[in-house]
C-alpha cells in the first residue's frame, strides 16, 4: 500500500517561508529551487510510482577529496542508486554547465539514469555503463523500468 503524502505544505518561520519535506521530514527553506525539487519528488512517487522511501535528498558524496550533494537519488530496494536528478530555479536555463554537474555526481554513483529539471525543462538519459552510450529519453522511466534495467 502506499504512503499518503501531503505535498507542499508550508509555514512561516521567523518571517520567512518554509515547506515541508516529506523525504527529508522536516521544514526546508522554501527557495525557487527547493519548489522544482519539491514537484519533482511529488512526480516521481505519484506518476513513476518511485516509493518514497528508496529517495535521498542532498544526497552527499565526496568527489575528487571534495563534498557534493546530489538534490535528488532514486534507489532500488537493495540499496542501488538508480537516477540522479539535479533540479534548478526555473529561471535557470538547463546547460551543458547543469548536464556536467550532474554527469560528474554520475562518477561516484553509477546510475543508469540521469534527470535535469528546472520545473520547466527536463532532459532525461539512460546511461548504458558498459558500452558507454548515452541515449536521451522523451519521459520519466517508472520505478519498474529502472529497477528492470539493473537486473538485466
Amino acid at each position: 500500500m502506499s504512503e499518503i503524502v501531503h505535498w507542499f505544505r508550508t509555514r512561516m518561520r521567523e518571517g520567512k517561508p518554509e515547506v515541508f519535506d516529506p523525504v527529508r521530514r522536516k521544514y526546508v527553506k522554501q527557495t525557487p529551487e527547493e519548489e522544482v525539487r519539491q514537484m519533482m519528488l511529488r512526480t516521481l512517487v505519484e506518476e513513476s510510482g518511485v516509493p518514497i522511501g528508496f529517495m535521498a535528498v542532498e544526497y552527499a558524496i565526496r568527489l575528487y577529496g571534495m563534498d557534493k550533494r546530489c538534490d535528488i537519488v532514486v534507489f532500488s530496494p537493495q540499496l542501488n542508486p538508480l537516477m540522479i536528478v539535479e533540479c534548478k530555479a526555473r529561471h535557470i536555463p538547463l546547460s551543458q554547465q547543469v548536464m556536467s554537474q550532474a554527469a560528474s555526481y554520475n562518477i561516484k554513483l553509477k546510475v543508469p539514469y540521469l534527470l535535469m529539471t528546472n520545473g520547466s525543462q527536463q532532459y532525461c538519459c539512460k546511461i548504458d555503463h558498459t558500452e558507454g552510450q548515452v541515449s536521451f529519453l522523451e519521459y520519466i522511466p517508472g520505478f519498474k523500468e529502472m529497477m528492470q534495467d539493473i537486473l538485466s
